[in-house]
């Protein structure tokens, strides 16, 4: 009976569900790594607030409908919390029905990067920040045209900054 055992370790262990505290940033595939950001545990926690850590560090969710950016309407920029990269333009923002902020694009190709997310016992595409590898929501394909994609991202992975228009 050590088979069966085993093969139920081997399949748990590769549902990948949870995430150490000490866990690095998210690996990424990013030719530019010379702009990497790259920094300890410590000093992200010293940085981030609570939220902003649980959800960029730890590969949080804020709950629906509770976080500042959700029904957002102004005209502006989204950045990165964690290291205020730019991410997204309000105009490709949607409402979605979710209760997160939804996009339909990021602001150019290389403002975030897809990393397979195997937490939960499922298969996602994790959306992560290009810079700074902090963890910002995930994308699917139910979007709107013309991409049919929708990025799912918290607000406390995000800071708006209102255009001048």
């Amino acid at each position: 009976m050590k088979i069966p055992a085993l093969i139920i370790v081997i399949a748990l262990s590769s549902l990948n569900i949870g995430c150490s505290q000490d866990q690095k940033p998210a690996e990424t595939n990013n030719k530019n790594s010379k702009n990497k950001i790259m920094k300890s545990e410590d000093e992200w926690k010293k940085e981030l607030s609570p939220s902003q850590y649980h959800v960029l560090r730890e590969k949080g969710t804020e709950r629906a409908f509770t976080g500042a950016l959700w029904d957002n309407h102004e005209k502006g920029t989204y950045y990165c919390a964690g290291c205020q990269q730019a991410l997204f333009d309000s105009k490709t923002k949607f409402e979605s029905g979710t209760g997160w902020p939804s996009f339909f694009k990021p602001l150019t190709e290389n403002s975030v990067e897809i990393v397979v997310d195997k937490s939960l016992g499922m298969v996602r595409e994790e959306v992560v920040c290009s810079r700074c590898g902090g963890h910002l929501g995930h994308v699917f394909n139910d979007g709107p045209k013309p991409t049919g994609l929708r990025y799912c991202l918290n607000s406390a992975a995000l800071e708006f900054k209102k255009s001048k228009e």
